[in-house]
């Protein structure tokens, strides 16, 4: 068995609004190991991207943590949670979360550069290469076709070789055909990489490609299916 990664323990997210107090999570505990591919689903509302957020130390929980690798990341303040991000997390999003005024090549750079890899350039490069985009290195995110944003937030995801990678929604901006392209691609590279994947979708066939299955509902967390395992299944690549 791989090492566990990621504990979440007794996570309750509440919020307040004129009509008082609403419960958004409820006492949500479950583990991931290393190269572990879980997809999150659920119905909307069901509190599924909030799990994502806390997950990510993006949203800070009512009560209960998250620990990644041991840390607690709710001891840590913003700069050092953004310090861990940096790190150890990746992001692919359903609204791709491109900067407009950078090129492919330079979204990818970005969080090379953010952490002061001499070798950004080339490993962006190289990433955009893998992803079928060695001809769109110099176009902004506006020229690009939605496939192809999406598989620029994919090299920037994966240039890092992130030991956490976080997907919300990723094919939900897609028409299918592209969005089946999108998820064989993301699959694959989770596969070279050896990252531990959370996927969060409604779609049932994508999550059914993952090793487990967390099914939210109204905030609690009401079934676990698959086989937690250290390895990737066949069916998840």
């Amino acid at each position: 068995m791989s090492e566990i990664l990621v504990e979440v323990d007794h996570i309750n997210k509440r919020v307040r609004d004129a009509t008082g107090e609403l419960g958004i999570l409820h006492d949500i505990s479950f583990s991931l190991r290393a190269r572990e591919s879980v997809a999150i689903v659920g119905a909307s509302g069901s509190g599924k991207s909030t799990l994502l957020a806390i997950l990510a130390g993006l949203d800070t929980p009512s009560s209960g943590t998250v620990r990644l690798r041991g840390q607690d990341l709710f001891v840590l303040d913003e700069d050092q949670r953004a310090a861990v991000r940096g790190a150890e997390l990746g992001f692919v999003f359903q609204s791709f979360q491109l900067l407009p005024n950078l090129t492919a090549l330079e979204n990818v750079m970005l969080p090379l550069e953010l952490r002061g890899d001499p070798q950004a350039r080339s490993l962006a490069t190289q990433m955009l290469g893998r992803v079928g985009l060695s001809e769109r290195l110099g176009h902004y995110p506006r020229v690009l076709s939605g496939g192809e944003q999406q598989r620029v937030a994919l090299a920037r995801a994966f240039v890092q070789r992130p030991a956490l990678l976080l997907a919300d929604e990723p094919t939900g901006s897609l028409d299918f055909a592209t969005g089946a392209a999108v998820m064989e691609l993301m699959f694959e590279l989770n596969r070279e990489a050896g990252t531990t994947l959370v996927l969060v979708t409604h779609d049932l066939a994508i999550a059914q490609r993952c090793q487990r299955q967390l099914r939210i509902e109204a905030g609690r967390l009401l079934e676990q299916t698959g086989q937690h395992a250290a390895e990737p299944a066949a069916a998840a690549v």
